[in-house]
């Protein structure tokens, strides 16, 4: 459907900000050595950009700006970095910016070689183009027949100047001449397609991994072998020697595992077994020093150290996220700087978001973490728990015991964590006596004060345990809770009151300390998932319908019903006020709900579907997690900063698709028209002057400008300093001194001469006032506003000094007398700077109290005044005992 010009059509609450977590992914890193700086940076690709680290302390030092499609390949030189996307590739200056863009390729590229001032490029059907970088032409083009020759791996040679070295997966080589484009020569290979091509540190040596997992160092100028190696680990993904006068080489498997050969005895000394628990996409020893720097599509970077006397390698420094789609995200703590997050690769870790170094990682639940550090197990996977499905944290107690309880995925047991030590706790709990193999911990929750877990089970069961000592100290219910599997408990923040939800369709609200039922609601459907908002009681209940229920835990009902959701809800969310529920289902969506006025206020859709959503306690982000991704989404809060309409969103709107932020801050993102022109409803909300001509009206002014006009004599009297200050008198350089036989100083001559006043008197020279000016206009035209004006922008004491001057014996008139007083008529008459006008006229009262009296223009005027006065005044007073009544009636009666 077509919007209209002021209808929006992103998020209008929620913006990309930033993406956590993902620090690499299945394309080879890059190395590059800074001449200037006299350091090495490692760049990595993650999804449509890359991130550069620095090696020394692998802090991250710059992330490129995102690219239209995921990056697909990746190099680099001194100067630029190349990453090709589809069938285009584009070098970025300072690893950040896009400087140049090459186009020319129809199939996707695959490979990329710098070259000097030109760059190669090979795609998948083996098309070769070699490009000048500075003009973006085309230098040559290559054409290769797939079914022959199809391209695999390509080096430029060490001194080999203007060659080239290809590989094919039909296993030959073959040497180029770019410049004089010829064929120089052929190698016939080893009849097994080539995956990798590195230079030996020797000259005319050259390194090749083949697909059965050789390795052949080979020399290219004499067509011989010089030796063989062999891994049982598939193919050979990547290659690197080292340089720091060590002859060893080390060889990438799909496994995960990494090779070190000795080269002098020819033989394998040792193994780096699960250095990623995924393919090791590429692997660099740095120059002249005993570093590994290896990556791989379990989204971690390491950096490994040789400095071992077997020449083993330890992690020295690394960057790691989850390496698989995450199941849980809940933000830690109540500064809203960390969050916790379960994934299926079975780790739970920590990200920050204020920085990285401050992530850290829980590790891997295990069964038995004494056995394994009392046996020394290298290989855990035989002890490794099932993947977190759901988990609750609370730190009031996390430097006492454990505050993390966790279920796993088809386990009965529940986990308990340690979040300030990083690692599991000491604790299973499970209901003791309980032997049956289906039965599942599905909901779990811990109270505010830290000491109770409250578990429920797949069979309806619901237990307490304490989670210092993992004692069970009680249940729910006879025999069971619930009927059904339990979908949902929670505690309120005063552990009186425990809810509890079951797939049968009733919520369950029981006494907490004795476990007695209070109240059951049955639901129109079953529940999916169910949280609380302990600070304003507040319940929500995600229903298998694909609707939400709210309800209030005080009066046990049904206060909100939202309905839209075209898909399973996954989660949901308060904001730390309560006043909105955030939801995210299967259908792609995030919707806001706003609790007071019951609306749809906000809603947006994404490429993948939402799995969790988790509002930051200081309310600056949203975090979200998705599915088949491995990072955490970071949403800023557009009404922190901005103003943000909140008005009801039509029932036939239309949500647009918003991409997932990425993992720079700063998004280039330019501005459509429709944000830029604020729409009608956008516009804020002037307030008139006077809501009804009918309704008395206090001005804006504050109190100080008119509550204390008629003390200003007090106050000044207050004010006044008692004696003049006096300036210290000098010391002579030489004390003056009395002549005499005992000496003795000499005393100041007093000047007893009265102090002259300075201040000239000039009599009645003043002018009038512009102040008189307006009053005197007020006469002839009857308009006061202007003199109103004049006095409000005046302060107390010149608010008095204009008054004054209004008799005749100051330079003012009768007449002018009269006006301010039909000023003060007229203001009365409108109702407008109510409490203005009866101030103004008691300190004109009490300025002028002798001259009133004698002018009988004055006297008729103030009768006038007097009576528009007492009937204003009693009118407010009828209103002001009627509110009395009411207030008095609230506070003593019995309700």
């Amino acid at each position: 459907m077509e919007r209209g010009p002021g209808e929006r059509t992103a998020s209008a609450l929620f913006a990309g900000f930033r993406a956590l977590g993902l620090f690499s992914s299945d394309i080879p890193h890059a190395v590059r050595f800074s001449a200037l700086k006299r350091r090495f940076y490692v760049t990595t690709c993650v999804g449509k950009s890359f991130h550069t680290y620095d090696v020394q302390k692998l802090s991250l030092v710059a992330v490129s700006n995102s690219l239209p499609q995921d990056i697909c390949c990746m190099a680099a030189d001194g100067r630029l970095v190349f990453a090709a996307y589809g069938n285009v590739f584009s070098a970025f200056a300072r690893n950040k910016e896009v400087v140049h863009t090459f186009k020319g390729h129809k199939a996707e590229i695959h490979l990329l070689q710098p070259f000097g001032d030109h760059v190669i490029s090979v795609d998948t059907d083996s098309v070769l183009i070699i490009w000048h970088i500075y003009s973006e032409e085309e230098y040559l083009q290559l054409p290769f027949d797939k079914s022959v020759f199809k391209i695999s791996a390509i080096l430029h040679p060490s001194t080999y100047l203007n060659k080239i070295l290809l590989g094919s997966e039909q296993g030959s080589l073959q040497l180029w001449n770019v410049k004089s484009n010829k064929l120089l020569y052929t190698f016939a290979g080893w009849k097994v397609g080539v995956t990798a091509l590195q230079q030996a540190p020797a000259v005319d040596v050259v390194a090749v991994g083949l697909m059965s997992g050789q390795v052949i160092i080979h020399n290219i100028k004499f067509d011989e072998t010089l030796m063989k190696f062999r891994q049982d680990w598939g193919p050979i993904t990547s290659i690197s020697f080292r340089t720091d006068g060590h002859p060893v080489m080390a060889a990438g498997s799909p496994c995960g595992h990494i090779g070190l050969w000795d080269l002098e005895d020819k033989k394998l000394i040792n193994q780096m077994r699960n250095a990623h628990s995924t393919a090791i996409a590429g692997l660099t020893f740095l120059h002249r020093e005993p570093l590994l720097v290896t990556n791989g599509a379990d989204n971690a970077l390491r950096i490994w150290i040789f400095d071992g006397p077997a020449g083993e390698g330890r992690l020295l420094r690394f960057r790691m996220g989850h390496s698989a789609p995450l199941t849980r995200i809940r933000y830690y703590g109540q500064n809203g700087q960390h969050i916790l997050s379960a994934s299926q690769d079975g780790t739970l870790q920590s990200f920050s978001t204020v920085h990285e170094k401050f992530n850290k990682s829980l590790g891997h639940g295990l069964i038995n973490k004494k056995r394994v550090k009392r046996k020394g197990l290298q290989n855990t996977m035989s002890v490794r728990l099932p993947p977190v499905t759901e988990f609750a944290a609370e730190e009031a107690r996390e430097s006492d015991w454990d505050g993390i309880v966790a279920c796993h995925q088809g386990k009965l047991s529940c986990s308990t964590w340690n979040y300030q030590r990083s690692t599991i706790g000491a604790h299973f709990l499970r209901p003791a006596g309980l032997k049956t193999d289906s039965t599942t911990a599905t909901a779990v929750d811990i109270t505010s004060c830290g000491n109770f877990a409250v578990i429920g089970l797949s069979s309806g069961a619901v237990d307490v345990y304490n989670m210092q000592s993992g004692i069970h100290r009680g249940s729910f219910g006879r025999d069971q809770a619930h009927k059904g599997s339990v979908r949902g408990v929670a505690v309120d923040g005063l552990n009186q009151l425990t809810i509890t939800a079951g797939s049968e369709g009733v919520l369950k609200f029981w006494n907490f300390k004795n476990k007695v039922l209070i109240h059951s609601v049955s639901l129109d459907s079953s529940p999916n998932l169910m949280l609380l908002h302990r600070d304003s009681g507040i319940l929500g209940l995600a229903l298998d319908d694909f609707s939400i229920s709210v309800l209030d835990i005080e009066t046990r009902k049904i206060v909100r019903e939202f309905s839209g959701h075209q898909g399973q809800i996954n989660d949901m969310t308060f904001s730390p006020d309560g006043r909105w529920l955030i939801s995210a289902s299967m259908d792609c969506s995030i919707r806001t709900w706003d609790l007071p006025s019951g609306c749809l206020i906000d809603s947006f859709l994404l490429d993948s579907a939402p799995l969790n959503v988790t509002m930051s306690p200081t309310g600056d982000f949203l975090a979200t997690s998705h599915v088949d991704h491995l990072g955490v989404y970071l949403w800023s809060n557009i009404s922190l900063y901005s103003v943000v309409s909140l008005r009801p969103l039509p029932t036939d709107y239309v949500p647009s698709v918003v991409m997932l932020p990425g993992t720079c801050q700063t998004q280039d993102v330019e501005l459509s028209e429709e944000t830029v022109e604020p729409s009608e409803e956008m516009i804020e909300y002037d307030s008139p002057e006077q809501l009804n001509e009918q309704l008395v009206t206090l001005s804006l002014l504050p109190e100080s400008r008119w509550k204390n006009l008629l003390n200003l004599d007090v106050i000044k009297k207050k004010n006044k300093p008692k004696e003049p200050p006096k300036v210290p008198k000098s010391a002579p350089f030489f004390i003056p001194t009395i002549p005499g036989l005992v000496p003795r100083y000499a005393a100041p001559e007093q000047n007893n001469d009265p102090q002259q006043s300075k201040v000239v008197n000039l009599g009645i020279l003043a002018q009038k006032s512009d102040f008189c000016l307006k009053l005197e206009e007020g006469l002839v035209n009857n308009k006061y506003e202007a003199a109103v004006n004049l006095l409000k922008e005046l302060g107390p004491s010149g608010i008095e000094t204009e008054l004054r001057s209004l008799s005749p014996d100051c330079g003012g008139s009768v007449g002018i007398m009269k006006s301010f007083l039909k000023m003060i008529g007229t203001m009365l008459d409108r109702k407008r700077d109510f409490e203005l006008a009866q101030a103004y006229l008691a300190l004109f009262l009490k300025l002028h109290l002798k001259t009133l009296p004698s002018e009988p223009v004055l006297l008729e005027e103030m009768t006038k005044l007097s009576s528009q006065l007492e009937e204003n005044w009693i009118h407010l007073q009828l209103l002001f005992n009627q509110s009395l009544c009411v207030l008095n009636y609230i506070k003593s009666a019995l309700l």
